[in-house]
């Protein structure tokens, strides 16, 4: 029998992955395998979401997490590390996520030693059609593993938009975030970081705190290394000009009005 794993992160995409994936596999075939993060840095409405949406559809949630996880979040796993990166890839997604799901796999769904394969398990994500980069590499990296993957929301016709459509409201962090990821997330750019800025003060002194120790920066702009604390004057202008705080205008949007308020006020 064939056990189908869906990477249930918190977001709607695996949300709507996961119902598809039951709805054609039923609920006795499904694991939902999340990787919980610190209350501190997941917001609680994503943690409302995911067991909802599992409650909703008959299927329990598998947690694979970090050790510490409730008290360590990617700020704490880097300055353990003592650097934000290794090579191109965050830290912390590799000790948050990647550590936990690669050994939760070998204890649970080993491939096969003989044939390399593992032919009891497919593994399902919640990449869009438009990120087929992301979809080639990741099917690269789990076939050579020895798992197959699959791509509902990008290859199967006829799913569902939203999860508001089978009665499970989306997590209220997408009315300001554009991602379910962490607050104060490592990859993301300085709009992301100027949300934070004014809405999670906590978080951007925890991450200049993590940034001093390191001795290196979260943020490149123009592919050049550019400190949080550089930011902080023109944040505050930005937060006294009354530019909104969010993540749902595009970046190229959001930085021309915010040139334009800025030079009206300074003019």
């Amino acid at each position: 029998m064939i056990k189908h794993i869906v990477c249930y992160s918190g977001g709607e995409t695996s949300g709507i992955v996961a119902y598809e994936v039951v709805k054609r596999f039923g609920p006795e075939n499904v694991i939902l395998l999340n990787h919980d993060i610190s209350a501190n840095v997941e917001d609680t409405d994503i943690k409302r979401y995911k067991i909802e949406l599992a409650s909703a559809l008959g299927v329990p949630i598998t947690y694979a997490n970090m050790e510490s996880w409730e008290v360590m979040d990617q700020f704490d796993v880097c300055l353990q590390a003592k650097a934000f990166k290794a090579g191109m890839h965050p830290i912390c997604t590799s000790r948050l996520k990647t550590r936990p799901f690669e050994r939760w796999l070998k204890e649970n769904y080993p491939a096969d030693p003989e044939t390399g394969r593992q032919e009891h398990a497919i593994i399902y994500y919640g990449f869009e059609a438009k990120e087929q980069a992301r979809i080639d590499r990741r099917t690269r990296i789990m076939n050579e593993k020895g798992y197959a993957v699959e791509f509902p929301v990008a290859n199967w016709a006829g799913c569902i938009k939203s999860t508001r459509e089978i009665g499970v409201e989306p997590p209220h962090t997408y009315e300001v975030w554009k991602h379910a990821n962490c607050i104060g997330c490592l990859r993301a750019g300085r709009q992301h970081w100027y949300v934070v800025y004014c809405r999670r003060p906590d978080i951007w002194e925890k991450a200049k705190i993590t940034e001093a120790a390191i001795g290196y920066s979260i943020l490149r702009i123009d592919n050049e290394p550019v400190f949080l604390k550089e930011m902080e004057d023109q944040f505050r202008a930005m937060k006294e000009a009354g530019i909104e705080a969010t993540e749902k205008v595009s970046p190229t949007r959001f930085w021309r009005e915010t040139k334009r308020i800025l030079k009206e006020r300074s003019a």
